[in-house]
């Protein structure tokens, strides 16, 4: 069997108190392997001394949870590593963002995600259709995406062919991936919109050493359209 995995993340809560609302899907055939990356990337770590702990980047750049033991620079060295895996990963992302001052309720918000997902399905639908399973992953934290991605993708895609699992990012490296990349495309937007704040430009440094050091490397894997 051929399976496809997606995996989802966002950023921003459901409310309207922040001002954009991203979301971040990652897809990954799973017969190419990743286990031997991955333990490639955890080696790396052990070898600079650094700690293995899954990827959740706002607590990353704000030095809390479980980063908050460690100090800027050693938190400035995680995302490199962990960039440098992702370029040997064989999976492809996209991202959405929307601006919430143009949905009036969140059932707007999540109708206009929905109808992106489906697009995107339908731009890529040989692709998605060679598979004899979808495989959904996804924490569960928000009903927005919960319902989004579930409409959409059993509007587009035989609902025999999708199966739902919880993804948390703690359990599964690819959850993690997604995570990150949700970030630096929503920092992106901001860079460009003169929106940024005191700790992404602690973090990330200047527009130009942002785009270098990560959008790039990060947009190596924009699933393309077709």
């Amino acid at each position: 069997m051929a399976d496809v995995s997606i995996f989802a993340d966002e950023s921003g809560e459901q409310g309207f108190q922040s001002k954009y609302y991203a979301l971040t899907l990652v897809f990954h055939d799973q017969s190419d392997p990743v286990i031997p990356v991955f333990a490639a990337y955890e080696q790396l770590l052990r070898n600079a001394g650094l700690p293995d702990i899954p990827m959740h980047a706002s607590p990353l750049l704000n030095g809390h949870d479980a980063y908050q033991h460690l100090g800027i620079s050693q938190r400035k060295r995680l995302p490199t590593y962990f960039l440098s895996m992702l370029f040997k990963l064989p999976a492809q992302y996209v991202t959405l963002i929307y601006r919430k001052a143009d949905y009036a309720t969140l059932e707007q918000l999540g109708t206009r995600i929905k109808r992106d997902i489906v697009n995107i399905v339908f731009d890529h639908l040989a692709l998605f259709q060679s598979f004899d399973a979808i495989k959904v992953y996804y924490d569960g934290g928000q009903s927005l995406v919960t319902q989004a991605i579930h409409g959409a993708v059993e509007y587009a895609l035989s609902k025999k062919a999708i199966v739902y699992r919880r993804g948390s990012p703690t359990d599964y490296r690819l959850a993690q991936i997604a995570d990150l990349i949700c970030t630096i495309e929503l920092t992106a937007l901001k860079y460009e919109n003169h929106e940024q704040t005191a700790t992404d430009e602690r973090f990330f440094g200047p527009l130009g050493n942002f785009r270098k050091n990560f959008l790039k490397k990060v947009r190596k894997h924009q699933l393309t359209a077709r």
